[in-house]
Protein backbone atom coordinates (compact mmCIF):
# COMPACT_ATOMS: atom_id res chain seq x y z
CA UNK A 1 0.00 0.00 0.00
CA UNK A 2 1.29 3.47 -0.89
CA UNK A 3 0.06 7.05 -0.77
CA UNK A 4 -0.73 7.02 -4.48
CA UNK A 5 -3.21 4.18 -3.96
CA UNK A 6 -4.84 6.08 -1.11
CA UNK A 7 -5.15 9.21 -3.28
CA UNK A 8 -6.88 7.15 -5.99
CA UNK A 9 -9.14 5.61 -3.36
CA UNK A 10 -10.14 9.07 -2.04
CA UNK A 11 -10.76 10.29 -5.59
CA UNK A 12 -13.25 7.45 -6.08
CA UNK A 13 -14.87 8.19 -2.70
CA UNK A 14 -15.39 11.83 -3.74
CA UNK A 15 -16.68 11.09 -7.27
CA UNK A 16 -20.08 9.91 -8.50
CA UNK A 17 -18.53 7.24 -10.74
CA UNK A 18 -15.32 5.41 -11.57
CA UNK A 19 -15.12 7.31 -14.87
CA UNK A 20 -15.25 10.73 -13.18
CA UNK A 21 -12.67 9.62 -10.62
CA UNK A 22 -10.36 8.41 -13.39
CA UNK A 23 -10.69 11.74 -15.22
CA UNK A 24 -9.80 13.58 -12.02
CA UNK A 25 -6.52 11.66 -11.57
CA UNK A 26 -5.77 11.48 -15.33
CA UNK A 27 -5.84 7.68 -15.52
CA UNK A 28 -8.03 5.14 -17.29
CA UNK A 29 -10.95 3.60 -15.37
CA UNK A 30 -9.27 0.22 -15.75
CA UNK A 31 -6.08 1.44 -14.10
CA UNK A 32 -8.00 2.94 -11.18
CA UNK A 33 -10.06 -0.23 -10.78
CA UNK A 34 -6.90 -2.35 -10.67
CA UNK A 35 -5.34 -0.16 -7.98
CA UNK A 36 -8.51 -0.37 -5.87
CA UNK A 37 -8.57 -4.16 -6.27
CA UNK A 38 -4.94 -4.40 -5.13
CA UNK A 39 -5.62 -2.12 -2.16
CA UNK A 40 -8.64 -4.17 -1.08
CA UNK A 41 -6.67 -7.42 -1.35
CA UNK A 42 -3.81 -6.01 0.71
CA UNK A 43 -6.22 -4.87 3.43
CA UNK A 44 -8.18 -8.19 3.25
CA UNK A 45 -11.49 -6.37 2.98
CA UNK A 46 -14.13 -5.24 0.50
CA UNK A 47 -14.11 -1.49 -0.20
CA UNK A 48 -16.93 -1.03 -2.72
CA UNK A 49 -20.01 -2.86 -3.93
CA UNK A 50 -21.51 -2.11 -7.33
CA UNK A 51 -25.12 -1.00 -7.60
CA UNK A 52 -25.98 -0.45 -11.25
CA UNK A 53 -23.45 2.06 -12.58
CA UNK A 54 -22.52 3.32 -9.12
CA UNK A 55 -19.92 2.17 -6.59
CA UNK A 56 -21.22 2.11 -3.00
CA UNK A 57 -18.55 2.37 -0.28
CA UNK A 58 -18.64 -0.29 2.43
CA UNK A 59 -18.26 0.52 6.16
CA UNK A 60 -14.62 -0.53 5.80
CA UNK A 61 -14.15 2.04 3.02
CA UNK A 62 -15.62 4.78 5.21
CA UNK A 63 -13.18 3.92 8.03
CA UNK A 64 -10.28 3.80 5.60
CA UNK A 65 -11.24 7.19 4.15
CA UNK A 66 -10.84 8.85 7.56
CA UNK A 67 -7.33 7.47 8.01
CA UNK A 68 -6.37 8.03 4.37
CA UNK A 69 -7.28 11.74 4.49
CA UNK A 70 -5.04 12.21 7.52
CA UNK A 71 -2.13 10.41 5.84
CA UNK A 72 -2.48 12.21 2.48
CA UNK A 73 -2.64 15.55 4.31
CA UNK A 74 0.52 14.70 6.24
CA UNK A 75 2.30 13.70 3.03
CA UNK A 76 1.31 17.04 1.52
CA UNK A 77 2.96 18.86 4.40
CA UNK A 78 6.12 16.79 4.00
CA UNK A 79 6.26 17.41 0.23
CA UNK A 80 5.72 21.13 0.77
CA UNK A 81 8.59 21.25 3.26
CA UNK A 82 11.12 19.35 1.17
CA UNK A 83 10.07 20.25 -2.39
CA UNK A 84 10.37 24.03 -2.29
CA UNK A 85 12.48 24.10 -5.46
CA UNK A 86 9.89 24.72 -8.17
CA UNK A 87 12.44 24.01 -10.93
CA UNK A 88 12.26 20.33 -9.92
CA UNK A 89 8.46 20.17 -10.13
CA UNK A 90 7.95 17.94 -13.19
CA UNK A 91 4.18 17.43 -12.88
CA UNK A 92 2.01 18.96 -15.59
CA UNK A 93 0.60 22.36 -14.65
CA UNK A 94 -2.99 22.92 -15.80
CA UNK A 95 -4.07 26.53 -16.40
CA UNK A 96 -7.59 27.48 -17.52
CA UNK A 97 -8.85 30.73 -19.02
CA UNK A 98 -11.62 32.20 -21.14
CA UNK A 99 -11.10 32.46 -24.90
CA UNK A 100 -11.48 36.27 -25.07
CA UNK A 101 -8.97 36.79 -22.27
CA UNK A 102 -6.58 34.31 -23.90
CA UNK A 103 -6.72 36.04 -27.29
CA UNK A 104 -6.56 39.65 -26.19
CA UNK A 105 -4.72 39.73 -22.86
CA UNK A 106 -2.62 36.61 -22.30
CA UNK A 107 -0.33 36.59 -25.34
CA UNK A 108 2.57 38.49 -23.81
CA UNK A 109 2.13 37.22 -20.20
CA UNK A 110 2.12 33.59 -21.39
CA UNK A 111 5.27 34.15 -23.44
CA UNK A 112 6.91 35.67 -20.37
CA UNK A 113 5.61 32.81 -18.24
CA UNK A 114 7.20 30.15 -20.45
CA UNK A 115 10.47 32.06 -20.35
CA UNK A 116 10.32 32.41 -16.55
CA UNK A 117 9.46 28.73 -15.96
CA UNK A 118 11.17 26.88 -18.87
CA UNK A 119 11.04 23.48 -17.16
CA UNK A 120 7.35 23.59 -16.32
CA UNK A 121 4.99 21.55 -18.49
CA UNK A 122 2.21 24.13 -18.79
CA UNK A 123 -1.07 23.01 -20.35
CA UNK A 124 -3.79 25.55 -21.19
CA UNK A 125 -7.52 24.79 -21.29
CA UNK A 126 -10.10 27.25 -22.65
CA UNK A 127 -13.55 27.38 -21.07
CA UNK A 128 -16.14 29.51 -19.30
CA UNK A 129 -15.88 30.52 -15.66
CA UNK A 130 -18.40 27.96 -14.43
CA UNK A 131 -16.47 25.08 -16.07
CA UNK A 132 -13.18 26.42 -14.73
CA UNK A 133 -14.46 26.63 -11.15
CA UNK A 134 -15.76 23.05 -11.39
CA UNK A 135 -12.38 21.96 -12.76
CA UNK A 136 -10.58 23.59 -9.84
CA UNK A 137 -12.76 21.78 -7.31
CA UNK A 138 -12.22 18.49 -9.17
CA UNK A 139 -8.44 19.14 -9.23
CA UNK A 140 -8.35 19.12 -13.03
CA UNK A 141 -6.91 22.66 -13.02
CA UNK A 142 -4.20 24.15 -10.83
CA UNK A 143 -5.03 27.77 -11.64
CA UNK A 144 -7.76 29.61 -13.55
CA UNK A 145 -8.34 33.15 -14.78
CA UNK A 146 -12.04 33.80 -14.17
CA UNK A 147 -14.72 36.48 -14.18
CA UNK A 148 -16.13 37.35 -10.76
CA UNK A 149 -18.29 36.80 -8.85
CA UNK A 150 -18.11 33.08 -8.07
CA UNK A 151 -18.85 31.08 -4.89
CA UNK A 152 -15.55 31.31 -2.99
CA UNK A 153 -15.98 28.16 -0.86
CA UNK A 154 -12.66 26.31 -0.82
CA UNK A 155 -11.15 28.74 -3.35
CA UNK A 156 -8.39 31.29 -3.00
CA UNK A 157 -9.24 34.35 -5.11
CA UNK A 158 -6.57 36.79 -6.30
CA UNK A 159 -8.29 39.93 -7.69
CA UNK A 160 -6.64 41.40 -10.78
CA UNK A 161 -8.44 44.44 -12.22
CA UNK A 162 -11.73 45.70 -13.61
CA UNK A 163 -11.91 45.36 -17.40
CA UNK A 164 -14.01 47.99 -19.15
CA UNK A 165 -17.00 46.92 -21.24
CA UNK A 166 -18.25 49.05 -24.14
CA UNK A 167 -21.50 49.26 -26.07
CA UNK A 168 -21.03 48.58 -29.81
CA UNK A 169 -23.52 49.28 -32.58
CA UNK A 170 -23.42 48.77 -36.38
CA UNK A 171 -21.99 51.44 -38.67
CA UNK A 172 -22.45 51.81 -42.44
CA UNK A 173 -18.84 52.91 -42.81
CA UNK A 174 -15.59 51.98 -41.11
CA UNK A 175 -14.86 53.92 -37.93
CA UNK A 176 -11.54 54.65 -36.24
CA UNK A 177 -10.78 52.10 -33.54
CA UNK A 178 -9.62 54.80 -31.12
CA UNK A 179 -12.87 56.79 -31.07
CA UNK A 180 -15.31 56.09 -28.22
CA UNK A 181 -18.54 58.07 -28.03
CA UNK A 182 -21.23 58.39 -25.36
CA UNK A 183 -24.74 56.98 -25.41
CA UNK A 184 -27.63 57.68 -23.04
CA UNK A 185 -29.30 54.72 -21.26
CA UNK A 186 -32.69 55.62 -22.76
CA UNK A 187 -31.28 55.04 -26.27
CA UNK A 188 -30.67 51.36 -25.47
CA UNK A 189 -34.18 50.43 -24.44
CA UNK A 190 -35.66 49.46 -27.82
CA UNK A 191 -32.66 48.37 -29.91
CA UNK A 192 -31.89 44.68 -30.60
CA UNK A 193 -28.97 43.14 -28.67
CA UNK A 194 -26.60 40.22 -29.33
CA UNK A 195 -25.16 39.03 -26.02
CA UNK A 196 -23.21 36.21 -24.41
CA UNK A 197 -25.32 33.24 -23.17
CA UNK A 198 -27.04 33.57 -19.81
CA UNK A 199 -24.93 30.75 -18.34
CA UNK A 200 -21.74 32.83 -18.59
CA UNK A 201 -20.42 35.09 -15.83
CA UNK A 202 -19.80 37.90 -18.35
CA UNK A 203 -23.50 37.83 -19.24
CA UNK A 204 -24.40 38.02 -15.56
CA UNK A 205 -22.20 41.11 -15.26
CA UNK A 206 -23.90 42.61 -18.32
CA UNK A 207 -27.36 41.85 -16.94
CA UNK A 208 -26.39 43.66 -13.71
CA UNK A 209 -25.31 46.61 -15.84
CA UNK A 210 -28.71 46.75 -17.53
CA UNK A 211 -30.40 46.71 -14.12
CA UNK A 212 -28.14 49.53 -12.94
CA UNK A 213 -28.96 51.76 -15.91
CA UNK A 214 -32.66 50.86 -15.82
CA UNK A 215 -32.87 49.16 -19.23
CA UNK A 216 -34.70 45.95 -20.16
CA UNK A 217 -32.63 44.71 -23.13
CA UNK A 218 -34.26 43.34 -26.27
CA UNK A 219 -32.03 40.27 -26.69
CA UNK A 220 -32.40 38.81 -30.18
CA UNK A 221 -29.42 36.42 -30.30
CA UNK A 222 -26.76 34.86 -28.05
CA UNK A 223 -23.26 33.61 -28.89
CA UNK A 224 -20.29 32.32 -26.88
CA UNK A 225 -17.61 33.73 -29.17
CA UNK A 226 -16.62 37.42 -29.03
CA UNK A 227 -15.41 37.44 -32.63
CA UNK A 228 -18.71 35.99 -33.81
CA UNK A 229 -20.63 38.71 -31.96
CA UNK A 230 -18.39 41.42 -33.49
CA UNK A 231 -19.05 40.09 -37.01
CA UNK A 232 -22.81 39.96 -36.38
CA UNK A 233 -22.81 43.54 -35.09
CA UNK A 234 -20.83 44.67 -38.15
CA UNK A 235 -23.40 42.90 -40.32
CA UNK A 236 -26.18 45.00 -38.81
CA UNK A 237 -27.90 42.40 -36.62
CA UNK A 238 -27.89 44.55 -33.50
CA UNK A 239 -25.97 46.12 -30.62
CA UNK A 240 -23.78 44.35 -28.08
CA UNK A 241 -21.66 44.91 -24.96
CA UNK A 242 -18.09 43.60 -25.28
CA UNK A 243 -14.73 43.82 -23.45
CA UNK A 244 -12.75 46.90 -24.45
CA UNK A 245 -9.60 44.81 -25.08
CA UNK A 246 -11.43 42.87 -27.79
CA UNK A 247 -12.33 46.06 -29.67
CA UNK A 248 -8.87 47.47 -30.31
CA UNK A 249 -6.82 47.31 -33.48
CA UNK A 250 -8.01 47.91 -37.01
CA UNK A 251 -11.06 49.98 -37.91
CA UNK A 252 -14.46 48.22 -37.88
CA UNK A 253 -17.98 48.59 -39.21
CA UNK A 254 -19.23 49.40 -35.72
CA UNK A 255 -19.11 52.30 -33.29
CA UNK A 256 -18.05 52.11 -29.64
CA UNK A 257 -19.74 53.90 -26.75
CA UNK A 258 -19.59 54.40 -23.01
CA UNK A 259 -22.94 54.80 -21.24
CA UNK A 260 -23.46 58.31 -19.97
CA UNK A 261 -23.05 58.49 -16.20
CA UNK A 262 -22.00 54.83 -15.83
CA UNK A 263 -18.75 52.86 -16.07
CA UNK A 264 -19.38 49.33 -17.34
CA UNK A 265 -16.86 46.74 -16.11
CA UNK A 266 -16.28 43.09 -15.36
CA UNK A 267 -13.95 41.90 -12.58
CA UNK A 268 -11.15 39.49 -13.48
CA UNK A 269 -9.32 37.32 -10.96
CA UNK A 270 -7.06 34.31 -10.61
CA UNK A 271 -8.43 31.38 -8.63
CA UNK A 272 -6.89 28.27 -7.10
CA UNK A 273 -8.07 25.67 -4.62
CA UNK A 274 -7.53 26.73 -1.01
CA UNK A 275 -5.42 24.12 0.75
CA UNK A 276 -3.08 23.86 3.70
CA UNK A 277 -0.37 22.44 1.42
CA UNK A 278 -0.45 24.54 -1.77
CA UNK A 279 1.73 23.54 -4.70
CA UNK A 280 4.72 25.90 -4.81
CA UNK A 281 4.61 26.09 -8.60
CA UNK A 282 0.95 27.15 -8.50
CA UNK A 283 1.73 29.97 -6.07
CA UNK A 284 4.73 31.09 -8.14
CA UNK A 285 2.81 31.13 -11.43
CA UNK A 286 -0.19 32.86 -9.82
CA UNK A 287 2.04 35.63 -8.44
CA UNK A 288 3.83 35.99 -11.77
CA UNK A 289 0.59 36.29 -13.78
CA UNK A 290 -0.92 38.68 -11.23
CA UNK A 291 2.02 41.04 -11.58
CA UNK A 292 2.23 40.72 -15.38
CA UNK A 293 -1.48 41.19 -16.00
CA UNK A 294 -1.86 44.05 -13.53
CA UNK A 295 1.11 45.89 -15.04
CA UNK A 296 -0.26 45.31 -18.54
CA UNK A 297 -3.70 46.64 -17.55
CA UNK A 298 -2.22 49.74 -15.94
CA UNK A 299 -0.21 50.55 -19.06
CA UNK A 300 -3.02 49.86 -21.57
CA UNK A 301 -3.95 52.76 -23.90
CA UNK A 302 -7.28 53.73 -22.26
CA UNK A 303 -5.69 53.70 -18.81
CA UNK A 304 -2.71 55.69 -20.06
CA UNK A 305 -4.97 58.27 -21.72
CA UNK A 306 -7.06 58.69 -18.58
CA UNK A 307 -3.91 59.13 -16.46
CA UNK A 308 -2.54 61.73 -18.89
CA UNK A 309 -5.84 63.60 -18.89
CA UNK A 310 -5.93 63.68 -15.09
CA UNK A 311 -2.45 65.24 -14.97
CA UNK A 312 -3.18 67.96 -17.54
Amino acid sequence: MDVHQLELFLAVMDSPSMTRAAEKVHLSPGAVSLQLHNLAEELHTELFVRRGKHLIPTPAALRLAERAKELVKLMGHIQQEFQSDITKDTRAFHFATGVTTLIYQLGRPLRQLRSRFPNAEIRVTVGVTEEMVAGLHERRFDLALITLPVPEDNLQIIPLFDEELLVVRPSLKKTASSHIGTVRPAELGSVPFLLYPKRSNVRRAIDEIFKEIGVQPNVRMEADDTEAIKRLVESGFGYSILPEHALRGRSHFFQKFRVEGHRLTRKLALAMVSTESPRKLTEAIANFLRDALTEQAQSSPPQALRKAASKS
